[in-house]
């Protein structure tokens, strides 16, 4: 099942990059949870889909370095640049830690650096 997380995990990604976030949230569970730590919790695909709508004004690019599968979970390890509400290109280093639930995401908890 690793293999296929992955495979779940990259599509995702193809599919915020090029603007379609209704795309991800399809591969998403109904209850799905992402926790930014240190700053929020978003419970729920509404939740998650307001938070794309306000904060990737802009699709986001990502530069995935590392991406570890084991079981249920895949991290994944990298580099992502979004736009501020100014249009400012951003640039953040992160570890994302992706929880499946069959063939679906069910939990991130993300680790979100900016740049400097």
């Amino acid at each position: 099942m690793s293999a296929k997380n992955k495979s779940i995990l990259l599509k995702g990604n193809e599919a915020i990059t090029a603007g379609n976030n209704e795309g991800f949230l399809n591969l998403c569970t109904e209850d799905t949870r992402w926790e930014f730590v240190g700053d929020k919790v978003l419970n729920g695909k509404e939740e998650v889909r307001t938070y794309m709508e306000q904060n990737y004004l802009a699709p986001p690019k990502f530069n995935v370095k590392n991406l570890i599968a084991e079981g249920d979970f895949v991290t994944a390890i990298g580099e992502i640049s979004m736009r501020d509400k100014d249009g400012k290109l951003i640039h953040y280093h992160y570890c994302d830690v992706w929880r499946f639930k069959g063939e679906q995401i069910a939990e991130l908890r993300g680790f979100v650096i900016e740049k400097r």
